[in-house]
């Protein structure tokens, strides 16, 4: 189905505060997404701050700074050359693909990310 703003706080809901939960306990977090119509709704701001949540501040058009945009560019890449005939082979085949990303992909990435962020700003001299 299409995502709109009640559809995204239910994955969060029922998705992303469990996975939270399991990840950070008791330790504070702070929530990345972009500023898809779904995520910039007033109910879904409301919904974040009725559940406690803090939501970095996200400039617009900004995929660069997001690695996971990066890793569905790898995932892109390695399935070039798959041709799935239905959308099951097309799950399993993004799956598999997924499964073959490294941790030390994430890290580049996520070590990148100073670089990236500083694009297009001029060093003090």
């Amino acid at each position: 189905s299409k995502v709109n703003a009640a559809v995204y706080q239910d994955v969060l809901e029922y998705f992303m505060l469990p996975a939270a939960e399991q990840l950070f306990r008791e330790a504070d977090f702070i929530f990345q997404q972009d500023l898809a119509p779904a995520h910039s709704a007033k109910a879904t701001s409301t919904w974040f701050k009725d559940h406690g949540i803090p939501v970095l501040n996200w400039p617009a058009n900004s995929p660069d700074l997001n690695p996971i945009e990066n890793l569905w560019g790898i995932v892109k890449r390695k399935m070039r050359h798959a041709r799935p005939n239905n959308a099951e082979e097309l799950k399993a085949t993004i799956r598999a693909t997924w499964a073959l990303i490294t941790p030390e992909q994430c890290h580049r990435l996520i070590n990148s990310m100073p670089r990236r962020s500083n694009s297009g700003k001029r060093s003090p001299n």
